[in-house]
């Protein structure tokens, strides 16, 4: 059945790209930090550890989150590591060296871009494609990933 929620399905079909494309950083983003969680060593192993794991579990959520949020505007959420990776802005990443201050810098710069990418989406969103509703989400994953990201700068000072 056609999805009827007062914006126009050209509109919805945009929304969807962005969202879309954000989903695809972050599936990247998710696989990066449990490649941090498995593989992080040093003397604050441990913590790190835990604190990788926060970060993934809180990714799943919004990965879901952000798959939902196509779903209700009436698109298909991208779907394949195949989709994502060509979608994504992210670089996977291939460490040499696992140190929990060389695995944030990486994260941070991640969340960072996300953000960025994010913010420049809210006007297309809400003035382009009229979209109250995933503007309202798009904020809300805004703020979410700032707070981690300035998790991740404390861990560098």
């Amino acid at each position: 059945m056609k999805t009827n929620i007062g914006i126009k399905e050209k509109d919805t079909q945009a929304v969807a790209v962005i969202l879309n494309k954000l989903l695809a950083d972050e599936h990247v983003l998710y696989v990066k930090v449990r490649n941090a969680h498995w593989n992080v060593e040093g003397s604050d192993f441990h913590a790190q550890h835990l604190f990788f794991e926060s970060l993934y579990d809180e990714l799943s959520e919004t990965i879901d989150e952000i798959a939902e949020r196509i779903r209700a505007i009436g698109q298909y959420a991208a779907g394949t590591m195949k989709e994502f990776l060509e979608l994504s802005q992210l670089d996977e990443m291939r460490y040499t060296k696992y140190d929990s201050q060389g695995l944030i810098k990486e994260l941070l710069g991640d969340y960072e871009s996300i953000i960025t990418f994010v913010r420049e989406q809210l006007d297309a969103v809400s003035e382009e494609h009229h979209d109250a509703g995933t503007e309202d989400f798009l904020v809300g994953i805004i703020e979410k990933h700032e707070k981690t990201a300035w998790m991740l700068r404390a861990h560098l000072k």
